[in-house]
C-alpha cells in the first residue's frame, strides 16, 4: 500500500489538471491509449480513475478493468488490479512512426508521460520471470527540485502555445474517404472516427502489414474515441458559434454567450426536469415488500414508528399481526390466554402509535418541505394496505376506517393553516377584519399550491387529494368565518366579511386562481355555510347599516351647532350664489357609499339597505327643526335668521331631490321622506313669511290714515323692509324662492288694500285726490318690486282701480270704473266696495247706491253672483271688512232722499 505522502505525489494537481483542454486532450488520448494496452483499461475511463485505483490492494479488482479473455490468469497490480503485459518493457516500444508533426507530439508526450508513471509507480521488471515488482514509492520531500521546476517549465510551455485569440482551421463537414476505419491516423485532432482498425472481436486486423500493427493500440475503441472528438469538436463550435460561409468558404464567429445566461438556462432545465418528475403520480397499485417471518421487539416497531421508519415499522407489525392470528388460530397449547392477551393489547397500541403518527405527518405535510414525498407515499401505502386488511377476520379491536383518519388530519392541517394567519383585535387596528381577510385569502392559495405541486404527486390517484384538500378547506372556512362574525360591530366589517364571502372566495384571487388550474375548475363545491348563515348576516348588516345611519345624522348636527349656530357664523354661498350647507351632502353621500358598497354584494341587498337609510331619515326633518329651534331661539339679528332659514330651505330642497333617485327601488320611504322634507321647508317658509309680518305689521296698520295722507314714513319702511327680503331672497334656490315671492306679493298688496276695509279714515274736503295720487305713486313702486320677481302679475291692476275709483270727481262716474274692476276681481263684494267708497268720503246717497246697484248687475252679467270666481285669484274674499255702514245693504227704492 502507498503512503499518504506517495498519495499526495501521484494525486498533485499539477500534473493534468492545469494543462489548457486542447493540449489535455492530446495527453490524455495518448496515456489512455498507452494504459488500455497495458492494462486493458476501457479507453473512456478518466485519468483521475486510473490514480485512485492505486490507493487499492492488490488482487482488488477496478470496476475500470477490461473483461477480455485470460484477464483472470494475469497477477493483479496495484493499480486497482489492472494486469500489465510482460512483453512491454518500455512505453517507447509501442509508439507509432512520425508520420507528421502531430504524430511526432504525441509521442513525445507518451515520452514524457511513460516517464512521470515510471518514476511514481517505480516498477522494476523482472527478466527470470517476466513480471513486474512495484518499489516503494517516493515521498513528497524526496522530490527533487530539478523534476518540480521541469513540470513548471511544461506549464508555462503549455500556456504560452495555447493563446487566447485563435483562428480554428476549417472543419470539413463530411470525413474524408481516406480516414476509414483501417487507416492509419497520425494525429486524433484530425481523425474523428477513431485511432486503430479493429475486427469484430477487438483484436487487431489479421491483413494489415506487420510494420502497420505494431503502431496500433491494442483493446483501444476506435468509435468511442471518434465520437468523444467529434463531440468536443462540437462542443467548440457551439461555443465560438462558428458559421460556415459556403461562397467563400470562410468562418465567421458569432456573439458568444455569457456564462450567466448559459448558467441560468441550465438552472431553468434541471427545474423544468425536476417538476416533471415530481409531477408523476404514484400509481394506484403496488406490490407489498416481503413481510419479516420474524418481527421485530414491541419497542423497536415503537421505535421505528416514533422516528416515521414507516415502511420497516409497518411490515414488522404486519407480521407481529401475523404471528398473532397463527397463534390465537392454533391454539398452542403453551401459548396461554394470558399471553395472547398482552400480545393483542401490543398490538393494538402499536396499530394506534401508527395510526396517531400518519395523522401527525398528513396534518404537517404541508408544511414539510418537499422532500418528505417518500414520507407521505409510505403513509399512502400504510393506508391501502390497512384497507385491504380491514375486512380479514381476526383484525385488532379499535382500528379502521384509516382513509377516515387520513381525512380528518388532513383537516387538522387546514384548520392549523387557518389559526396561523395574523388576526389583529379591533381596539389594535380600525382594519383588523380586512387585513385579516386579506391574508387569510393568500395563505389559502399558497397552501392549495403547495398541495397541486407536491402533496397531490405523493399520493395514489384514488385518494383525490386536492379535492379532499377543497372540501376540507370549504369546511374549516365556513366554520372560521362563523366565529369572525361573532366578533364584528362595524358596518365596514360586517361589509368586508360579507364581500369576502360572496365576491372574494370564489374569484380568481382565491379559488378560481390561475395557480390552482385545471384542478380547481373540477371542483364545483362551494362554502359548507350554516343554514340562514348569510341572510343573518345581511340582516345584521342593515340593522348596523341604520344604526350607522342615525349616528351619522346625530353627528351632522352636533358639528352644525358647534362650527355655525354656537358661533353665530354667516352660511356660506356656493359657486351660484346661493347659500348653501354641506348637510345634504354629507347625507347623500352617506346613503350613496352605503347603496354602492351593498350593490357589490347582492342588488336585494341594496334595496334592503338603502330602505333602512331612508327610513332612519325619515325622522331628521323633525329631530332637526327642534335642534335648530333650540340652538337659535336667542339669535337676535332678524337678518341672520332669515339667512338660516334661506339655507336649510335650500339644503332640504337637495336632500330631497337626491332622495328621488331612489324611488323605483324604495317608494314608499321616498314618500314618507319627501312629506317629511316637504313639511320642514314649508315650515320655514313660514316662518321666514311670518317674521317678515311681524317686522311691517306696525307699518301697515298706519296706511290709509291721516298720518299716512302727510306723511311717507310708513310707507318707506315697509317698502325698504320689503326690499331687502326680496334682494335675500335672490339667495333662495328655485322653486322655492317663486312661491315664498309670490306668497310675499300677495300677502303684501292685501295688507295695503285691507287697509281701505278698516273705515278707519274718511277723506273729505276734497282730499280724495291727494290719496289716490299718494296711492297711485306708492302702488306703482310695489308693483315695480316684485315684476321682476313672481308670476302673480295679476295682482298688479288693483291699485289702478282702486285709484281711479278714489280719485273721480264725479261721484256719478265712479259706476264706469267698475267693469274693469269686477273683470280683473269677480270677488270684490257689495261690503268691500262700500268701504273703498267710504274712504273716497262717499258714505250715504243715492249715488253710492246706484253704484252698488251697478257692481251687483255687473257681477251678475260676468256670471259670478253668489261665487268669488277664480280662486286662484280671490283677494277680496281674503279680507275682512269692519265698521261698515248699515244703510249699504238697503234696497235702493228706500233711499231716495235728496242729497244732504
Amino acid at each position: 500500500m502507498a503512503s499518504g505522502d506517495q498519495m499526495a505525489e501521484i494525486g498533485e494537481p499539477g500534473d493534468m489538471e492545469e494543462v489548457n483542454e486542447a493540449q489535455g486532450l492530446e495527453d490524455r488520448s495518448s496515456l489512455i491509449s498507452t494504459m488500455e494496452r497495458n492494462g486493458k483499461t476501457q479507453p473512456d475511463s478518466p485519468v483521475k480513475e486510473k490514480k485512485l485505483g492505486m490507493m487499492k490492494q492488490v488482487g482488488e479488482r477496478s470496476p475500470l478493468a477490461s473483461n477480455s479473455n485470460g484477464s483472470k490468469d494475469r497477477p493483479y497490480s496495484d493499480q486497482g488490479g489492472d494486469s500489465i503485459d510482460p512483453e512491454v518493457t518500455s512505453l517507447t516500444h509501442q509508439l507509432p512512426p512520425t508520420h507528421s508533426p502531430n504524430s511526432s507530439t504525441i509521442g513525445d508526450s507518451l515520452l514524457k508521460k511513460g516517464a512521470s508513471i515510471r518514476r511514481s509507480l517505480r516498477f522494476v521488471r523482472n527478466k527470470k520471470d517476466k513480471t513486474l515488482k512495484q518499489e516503494p514509492l517516493q515521498s513528497v520531500t524526496e522530490i527533487t527540485v530539478e523534476e518540480k521546476r521541469e513540470r513548471e517549465r511544461e506549464r508555462e510551455k503549455k500556456k504560452e502555445e495555447v493563446n487566447e485569440s485563435y483562428i480554428l482551421p476549417e472543419i470539413p463537414l463530411i470525413p474524408p474517404s481516406g480516414l476509414s476505419a483501417g487507416s492509419p491516423v497520425g494525429s486524433p485532432l484530425k481523425s474523428p472516427v477513431g485511432f486503430f482498425q479493429r475486427k469484430e472481436g477487438g483484436e487487431i486486423a489479421e491483413d494489415s502489414p506487420p510494420s502497420q500493427k505494431k503502431h496500433f493500440r491494442t483493446h483501444s475503441d476506435s468509435s468511442t474515441i471518434g465520437n468523444s472528438l467529434m463531440k468536443k469538436g462540437a462542443s467548440i463550435r457551439r461555443s465560438l458559434r462558428l458559421v460556415g460561409n459556403k461562397k467563400d468558404k470562410t468562418l465567421k464567429q458569432e456573439p458568444l454567450q455569457s456564462v450567466t445566461e448559459i448558467r441560468v438556462e441550465e438552472k431553468r432545465e434541471r427545474e423544468e426536469e425536476r417538476e416533471r418528475e415530481e409531477s408523476v403520480e404514484i400509481k394506484e397499485s403496488y406490490t407489498l415488500p416481503e413481510i419479516p417471518l420474524t418481527p421485530l421487539s414491541v419497542m423497536q416497531i415503537n421505535e421505528l414508528i416514533k422516528t416515521e421508519v414507516l415502511e420497516e415499522a409497518h411490515l414488522n407489525l404486519l407480521s407481529l399481526r401475523q404471528e398473532f392470528q397463527r397463534e390465537r388460530e392454533e391454539c398452542m397449547e403453551e401459548a396461554s390466554p394470558m399471553e395472547l392477551a398482552k400480545k393483542e393489547k401490543d398490538l393494538s397500541i402499536l396499530y394506534r402509535a401508527m395510526q396517531e403518527k400518519v395523522k401527525e405527518i398528513v396534518c404537517n405535510s404541508n408544511s414539510l418541505p418537499s422532500c418528505n414525498k417518500e414520507l407521505l407515499m409510505h403513509v399512502a401505502r400504510v393506508i391501502q394496505e390497512e384497507e385491504t386488511r380491514e375486512a380479514e377476520p381476526g383484525g385488532v379491536v379499535g382500528l379502521g376506517d384509516w382513509r377516515g383518519a387520513w381525512r380528518e388530519a388532513v383537516s387538522k392541517g387546514v384548520e392549523a393553516t387557518l389559526k396561523r394567519v395574523n388576526l389583529d383585535r379591533p381596539e389594535q387596528n380600525a382594519s383588523w377584519l380586512a387585513i385579516h381577510l386579506g391574508l387569510l385569502g393568500k395563505a389559502i392559495v399558497e397552501d392549495l399550491e403547495k398541495v397541486k405541486g407536491e402533496l397531490q404527486g405523493s399520493y395514489p390517484p384514488s385518494f383525490n387529494v386536492f379535492s379532499t384538500y377543497m372540501s376540507c378547506y370549504h369546511g374549516a372556512v365556513s366554520q372560521h368565518l362563523n366565529t369572525l362574525q361573532q366578533q364584528v360591530t362595524d358596518l365596514k366589517d360586517y361589509y368586508a366579511l360579507l364581500d369576502w364571502i360572496i365576491n372574494c372566495y370564489e374569484s380568481e384571487k382565491i379559488m378560481s386562481s390561475p395557480s390552482l388550474r385545471p384542478e380547481m375548475e373540477a371542483e364545483k363545491i362551494g362554502l359548507s355555510l350554516e343554514e340562514g348563515f348569510l341572510d343573518q348576516l345581511k340582516g345584521k348588516y342593515c340593522m348596523r347599516a341604520k344604526e350607522d345611519m342615525r349616528a351619522s345624522l346625530d353627528r351632522i348636527l352636533e358639528l352644525e351647532n358647534e362650527d355655525i349656530w354656537i358661533k353665530k357664523q354667516a352660511p356660506e354661498t356656493d359657486d351660484e350664489h346661493f347659500l348653501n350647507s354641506d348637510i345634504h351632502m354629507d347625507i347623500w353621500t352617506k346613503v350613496k357609499s352605503n347603496a354602492v358598497n351593498s350593490k357589490r354584494i347582492d342588488v336585494n341587498l341594496e334595496m334592503r339597505v338603502v330602505c333602512s337609510c331612508l327610513e332612519e331619515l325619515q325622522q331628521f326633518p323633525k329631530r332637526f327643526e327642534t335642534k335648530l329651534t333650540y340652538c337659535c331661539n336667542s339669535v337676535e339679528n332678524p337678518s341672520l335668521w332669515a339667512d338660516y332659514q334661506i339655507t336649510y330651505i335650500n339644503t332640504f330642497t337637495a336632500l330631497k331631490e337626491h332622495m328621488e333617485g331612489y324611488r323605483e327601488s324604495c317608494p314608499t320611504q321616498v314618500d314618507h321622506l319627501s312629506r317629511e322634507v316637504d313639511g320642514l321647508v314649508h315650515r320655514l317658509v313660514q316662518g321666514l313669511e311670518d317674521q317678515f309680518k311681524n317686522d311691517v305689521r306696525p307699518y301697515l296698520r298706519r296706511m290709509m290714515t291721516r298720518k299716512w295722507l302727510s306723511t311717507d314714513e310708513d310707507f318707506q319702511q315697509l317698502y325698504s323692509r320689503t326690499e331687502k327680503l326680496t334682494h335675500r331672497c335672490s339667495q333662495m334656490r328655485p322653486p322655492n324662492v317663486q312661491t315664498f315671492l309670490s306668497r310675499l306679493h300677495y300677502y303684501v298688496v292685501k295688507e295695503y288694500v285691507s287697509q281701505l276695509m278698516k273705515n278707519n279714515y274718511s277723506c273729505k274736503n276734497r282730499k280724495h285726490d291727494k290719496a289716490a295720487t299718494k296711492m297711485r305713486a306708492q302702488w306703482d313702486k310695489l308693483k315695480d318690486l316684485f315684476k321682476e320677481m313672481t308670476a302673480h302679475d295679476w295682482l298688479h291692476p288693483v291699485g289702478d282701480h282702486l285709484s281711479n275709483i278714489i280719485g273721480e270727481t264725479n261721484k256719478r262716474d265712479i259706476k264706469n270704473h267698475l267693469k274693469l274692476f269686477v273683470a280683473d276681481y269677480p270677488d270684490i263684494s257689495k261690503k268691500h266696495l262700500s268701504a273703498v267708497l267710504y274712504f273716497r268720503g262717499l258714505m250715504r246717497g243715492r249715488e253710492r247706491q246706484v253704484i252698488l246697484q251697478r257692481l251687483t248687475e255687473l257681477k251678475r252679467e260676468l256670471g259670478t253672483a253668489g261665487n268669488i270666481g277664480d280662486n286662484r285669484r280671490a283677494l277680496f274674499s281674503d279680507m275682512q271688512v269692519t265698521n261698515t255702514d248699515c244703510l249699504a245693504d238697503m234696497p235702493f227704492f228706500c233711499l231716495l232722499l235728496p242729497d244732504s
